[in-house]
């Protein structure tokens, strides 16, 4: 494989930021402390968030709800 793009430290820590922590589940905030930045949007601008990544999220906030009415209906 070669790469056409020349690599620096800036390319080094958004794909870090990206692809390394955020599409794998670490809090932003986590992120943003492991890069030193002071305030969160900082953060934000610096690293997108994939819609991979919110779509995994959203599944696992769908099981949760369907899990909460099973159990609400059980009891009631």
């Amino acid at each position: 494989m070669v790469l056409k793009k020349k690599l620096t430290f800036h390319i080094a820590r958004y794909t870090f930021a990206t692809s390394v922590t955020l599409t794998n589940g670490v809090p932003i905030e986590t992120v943003s402390k492991m890069l030193g930045h002071k305030n969160i949007q900082t953060t934000q601008r610096y690293a997108k968030i994939l819609d991979k990544k919110v779509s995994e999220d959203m599944q696992v906030l769908r099981g949760k709800f369907i899990l909460f009415k099973i159990v609400v209906e059980f009891i009631f």
